[in-house]
């Protein structure tokens, strides 16, 4: 009698082997503010992102991950901000490099996802800076797209990541910034 009772609670769902699932920090998914007003109150205006002249694409999705291809930073003509910091670019301008690849990446997300309120969060950031030789000070210069995804999504901004000299990027660019980004499920 006893095994009934058991094999009842369990086709439903009153007993369970599963181990308890742990409150995850992305279980809610809005903000406290739209974030396209927060843009504009940053004074940030999105462009669409260019087509990859090569054989990849701007962004890959699996499941609730978006894994976003490398970018560079451009000026307003639209050319590279280039050279390598520590020797032809400052760190205040190397910063400021990050900074506008981040803009392009947030342009990415907005193109692919419509809305740029469904971002849970920030998960991965990985910085590449054309660094002269004796340069240490790659975190400084990737501070500028990681103090802009604070800046845009708060806390959910925050994310882990890697910033690391290169001692060439393409086309001389500054810097190049990839990322992974954990958005809602799709409507």
């Amino acid at each position: 009698m006893l095994r009934i009772l058991i094999l009842i609670l369990f086709a439903t769902g009153f007993i369970s082997c599963a181990p308890p699932q742990k409150k995850l920090l992305t279980e809610s998914s809005t903000y406290e503010y739209d974030i396209e007003t927060r843009l504009e109150e940053l004074g940030i205006q999105l462009d669409r992102p260019g087509a990859p002249v090569a054989n990849y694409v701007n962004v890959v999705r699996t499941g609730n991950l978006l894994f976003l291809a490398g970018k560079g930073p451009r000026n307003g003509a639209g050319e590279y901000i280039a050279g390598k910091v520590g020797r032809e670019l400052s760190v205040e301008e190397g910063y400021a490099a990050a900074r506008q690849v981040g803009i392009t990446q947030l342009g990415v997300l907005q193109e692919i996802l419509g809305d740029l309120n469904r971002v849970v969060r920030i998960v991965k950031v990985t910085g590449m800076v054309n660094a002269a030789e004796d340069f240490t000070q790659h975190p400084e210069v990737i501070n500028g797209f990681s103090d802009l995804m604070v800046e845009v999504f708060g806390e959910r901004g925050k994310h882990a990541r890697a910033a690391v000299g290169m001692a060439s990027l393409p086309r001389n660019m500054a810097c190049e910034i990839e990322m992974v980004v954990e958005v809602t499920p799709t409507p």
